[in-house]
């Protein structure tokens, strides 16, 4: 068992939840059996983050790239969307949990938006615990929106171009309407980011597992807490300076 500090938490935690597909097929089942076990995944590590007090839990659920998967994949997907969302309505609402959703929600099929809107609605005054689902979403096409936004804005005149700066644009990112990322995790043994959350993980703490999101456990989390928690988190700086600046950043969240 990790042992995880209380006062030193992540306060924003992304997951790239990958290796549902491989889960089953070492099974011998369809990649859709995968996906309803990560599901199951996805209940257990929100229950352990609202426990443990992390403020920000962000889930890479579905990319604007898996649209090009087999489309019989994708209905899976989204009917297992849909079912965690009905499933879990009443416990996001009554621990207080904010749903909210990134992406470009407007390809969602409309039975998933048709529960989706709802909960984002009703949960929206909650405050214990933010839980961001990343559908239909990708970290270029997030960055090419907020700059097309900015340029319209410019060229209308409504806006002077000598006054965009880094904090502008990250301001018109949804993916940090909850803060930069503090720690992100992958599974599945791979090493990148694969278009997740791209402009706000530029000084996010990396934690690789090989193991399969199906089988990601509570002890794996606090494995990625409590390395996160040994790390020296710099931002470019060096010592005191950069504790001192962690500190400020961490009084103002």
């Amino acid at each position: 068992m990790n042992l995880v500090e209380a006062r030193n938490l992540p306060r924003h935690v992304g997951i790239i939840m990958d290796g549902n597909g491989r889960w089953a097929e070492s099974r011998g089942e369809p990649r859709e059996a995968g996906h309803k076990a990560g599901s199951a995944a996805v209940r257990r590590i929100v229950r352990v983050c609202r426990r443990l007090g992390v403020e920000a839990l962000t889930l890479y659920a579905f990319s604007e790239q898996n649209w090009a998967r087999p489309a019989g994949e994708v209905e899976a997907l989204m009917g297992l969307l849909r079912e965690f969302l009905v499933t879990e309505r009443d416990e996001i609402l009554d621990n207080d949990i904010r749903l909210v959703a990134i992406g470009d929600l407007a390809r969602l099929p409309e039975a998933v938006r048709d529960v989706l809107d709802p909960l984002r609605g009703a949960s929206s005054g909650n405050q214990k615990m933010t839980l961001a689902l990343a559908l239909s979403y990708g970290g270029r096409e997030e960055i090419a929106a907020a700059a097309r936004e900015i340029a319209t804005e410019a060229a209308a005149g409504r806006l002077d171009p000598t006054t965009i700066d880094a904090a502008m644009l990250g301001a018109r990112l949804p993916s940090l309407g909850v803060g930069d990322p503090d720690l992100i995790i992958r599974t599945g043994g791979e090493f990148r980011l694969s278009n997740f959350l791209l402009y706000g993980a530029a000084y996010a703490e990396l934690a690789f597992f090989d193991r399969l999101w199906p089988d990601f456990t509570e002890d794996d989390l606090f494995a990625a807490i409590a390395s996160f928690q040994r790390r020296e988190r710099r931002f470019g700086l060096v010592g005191k300076t950069a504790a001192a600046r962690g500190e400020l950043a961490r009084a103002e969240a």
